[in-house]
């Protein structure tokens, strides 16, 4: 079948056309008769398979008819990120050319200011993250009912980031008389209880089994010690062995190990973005363009960048930390192999992952397999002469803070310096006795002991928390010292670590 069975209207198909699509995918094909058809719908279908445009094409028929008014939108999309909300914006600028629709995007890192000026004039299409929308809602700029035709797009990952109970409030801000479009890969049980909720009667659209992972993805699983430097190591010689790889997405489970790995990556060389939550917008925007261009073939990246993203042409995809959750997984990996192209997902298990992973593959209901003879051997970074300062960012210092010799000694042997510089103070200030006092260093002579209170003082100064040291073995020791003008916690004891 093709696009033009659909009943999609004219200018919507003569821009399909000039994209080069002919066919449509399955999503897409049963999807859009209940769309156009004014059903509610919920679609189910695994990442990569075209549910983005499965709304966006029959959204751009409905809205041929019809005139937005002020700060109330006709239409509302729903999405859990940034990212996701600015790709959909990109699908409705490519199809919906010819067509003078307004297109809104209510996301963060973005001035109030902008967004109440493109409110004020009229939206067609408001595409919005749930706590921006809010905020809006709540300063009285908006008015959601005149919507007639509500998204949920990405529901799973909605729960996952716990925006479900400002999606209920949303819900209840537009009429009940709305069309409602609800996509989600994976259907667990919560998931299954909102649907109850917010459809009505919905045609339920299932082109494949949920949390399934697509056919053209390759699968393995490589074991790698439990320590950070030993998964760099291995993920490196990954990268550079690699055969096809013309880009990847390496995912780390939080953010502060996205940092770590995104400047180790680059001292070895390696041309390579970052993306995470904690970043501003501007950056993250600017990261995946560069990534979308190929100006940078490696991006390390949170699971903000797990869902919904389009990168077509991404090859690989690394599982630097092994998901905690089992439907992240599924996500992850479906940013390769996406519109029939072939990818590989590789990840590295630790001893630490084994119950993780176990649960993965009963959730896709097949086993990992494992690549044999990776782990194994010494890596060489004959090439990579930045590599030990990567894994070991600082030299080692002395007591006093100072850098204990160059930049090679410490890289062969980083704490002889400082042992050396310890060694002559450990002779000269052994472990104190008791009574607060230093133990002579030479063993010939007797041990000091204190003076009572009621001694007279001797005729030479006295010395502090310390016994004169013989000039020679064969001499007898010094007279002990007075220590009755000295406060009682100078006379402590007081441990000296060797």
């Amino acid at each position: 079948m093709s696009f033009t069975h659909l009943g999609l209207s004219d200018k919507v198909l003569a821009a399909v056309a000039a994209t080069g699509y002919t066919t449509p995918t399955p999503i897409q094909e049963q999807a859009i008769p209940h769309v156009l058809a004014r059903r509610d719908v919920l679609g189910i279908a695994q990442t990569g398979t075209g549910k983005t445009a499965a709304f966006v094409l029959p959204m751009l028929t409905i809205l041929e008819k019809g005139r937005a008014r002020a700060r109330m939108p006709r239409t509302l999309i729903l999405e859990p990120t940034r990212e996701l909300a600015a790709q959909v914006k990109e699908q409705f600028d490519k199809y919906g050319v010819g067509q003078k629709l307004n297109v809104a995007l209510l996301i963060g890192g973005v001035s109030f200011g902008d967004q109440d000026t493109k409110l004020t004039r009229g939206v067609d299409v408001l595409i919005a993250t749930p706590g921006r929308l809010l905020d809006h809602t709540e300063r009285g700029g908006l008015l959601l009912t005149g919507v007639e035709l509500l998204v949920i797009d990405e529901a799973d990952r909605m729960l996952d980031m716990g925006f479900i109970p400002d999606i209920e409030r949303i819900c209840k801000m537009i009429p009940f008389t709305r069309q409602t479009l609800f996509f989600t890969a994976t259907m667990p049980p919560e998931i299954r209880r909102i649907t109850e909720t917010f459809l009505h009667n919905p045609e339920k659209i299932e082109v494949s089994r949920p949390a399934t992972t697509a056919v053209g993805v390759a699968q393995f699983q490589v074991s790698v010690g439990r320590e950070p430097h030993d998964k760099r190591d291995m993920l490196r010689r990954l990268l550079r062995d690699a055969k096809d790889l013309q880009n990847a997405i390496i995912f780390c489970n939080r953010k502060r190990e996205v940092a770590l790995l995104y400047k180790s990556l680059q001292k070895h060389g390696f041309s390579v973005g970052a993306l995470h939550g904690d970043m501003d917008q501007s950056a993250r925007t600017a990261a995946l363009d560069q990534f979308r261009k190929g100006e940078i073939p490696l991006l390390v990246a949170s699971d903000v960048a797990a869902r919904g993203l389009d990168i077509p042409s991404t090859s690989h995809v690394f599982n630097f930390d092994v998901p905690h959750h089992a439907d992240d997984y599924v996500h992850r990996i479906g940013r390769t192999g996406r519109a029939g192209r072939a990818g590989t997902a590789i990840s590295l298990v630790t001893s630490l992952d084994q119950k993780s992973m176990v649960a993965i593959e009963k959730l896709i209901g097949q086993s990992i397999p494992q690549v044999e003879g990776l782990e194994a051997g010494p890596i060489d970074e004959s090439a990579t002469p930045a590599s030990t300062e990567t894994e070991r960012p600082r030299q080692s210092r002395g007591r006093h803070g100072s850098r204990e010799g160059s930049r090679g000694a410490s890289r062969e042997s980083p704490r002889d310096g400082a042992q050396e510089a310890r060694k002559p103070r450990r002779e000269r200030e052994p472990r104190r006795a008791a009574g607060g006092r230093n133990a002579n260093p030479q063993p010939a002579a007797p041990a000091a002991e204190f003076t009572p209170p009621s001694a007279p003082p001797p005729s030479r100064t006295p010395s502090i928390g310390r016994a004169a040291a013989p000039k020679a073995p064969q001499e007898p020791a010094s007279e002990p010292a007075d220590h009755s003008h000295l406060p009682a916690f100078l006379l402590r004891p007081v441990r000296v670590r060797v």
